[in-house]
């Protein structure tokens, strides 16, 4: 995905948020793991992607 990709869908993920914490888990999820593809990050003394956040 192209930056410009991963930011329309976080935009799309954003205007999904419903404010009930639970009901909106999910869409964090993505929406985290998006913004952590965009930016190049990870956890520290990770090897693989987000294991060590669990999300």
């Amino acid at each position: 995905m192209t930056t410009e990709q991963l930011e329309v869908e976080i935009k799309s993920l954003e205007g999904q948020l419903t404010g009930d914490m639970f009901a909106d888990m999910d869409i964090r999820d993505k929406i985290h793991n998006l913004k952590m593809q965009l930016t190049g990050t990870k956890p520290m003394n990770q090897q693989i992607d987000c294991v060590g956040c669990g999300s």
